[in-house]
């Protein structure tokens, strides 16, 4: 399926900073909920993640990460996910988060 350069530009793809994160023990798989900073125009925003495998809770806290910040709300068992963090599949098909290869400002945009 190809997209014109316009749809992609409707997905809003922002760096935050993850401020706190829980483990998330009622999820349907292993995951943790997550608190993420976007800076003073979208600020800190929830989600949960299934990213067990390579990610502790205590050792989230401070990294930096892409999120889709304009999809709407979604109730993901008890938590209401209000961004989509993303990652990419290692071998296995556990998740790897995508980060910036270097500290960039919060609220950044991916173009």
């Amino acid at each position: 399926m190809t997209i014109s350069y316009d749809d992609f530009q409707k997905v809003d793809i922002r760096v935050g900073r993850i401020t706190r994160a829980e483990p998330y023990p009622e999820a349907r798989k292993p995951a943790i909920k997550l608190w993420v900073d976007f800076g003073g125009e979208i600020g800190e925003k929830r989600s949960s993640a299934q990213i067990t495998r390579h990610y502790t809770p205590e050792g989230l806290i401070g990294r930096q990460v892409l999120a889709v910040v304009n999809f709407p709300p979604r109730q993901i068992g008890k938590v209401m996910s209000e961004v989509l963090v993303l990652g990419v599949p290692d071998a296995e098909g556990e998740v790897v988060l995508i980060v910036p290869g270097h500290e960039v400002p919060l609220g950044g945009r991916l173009y």
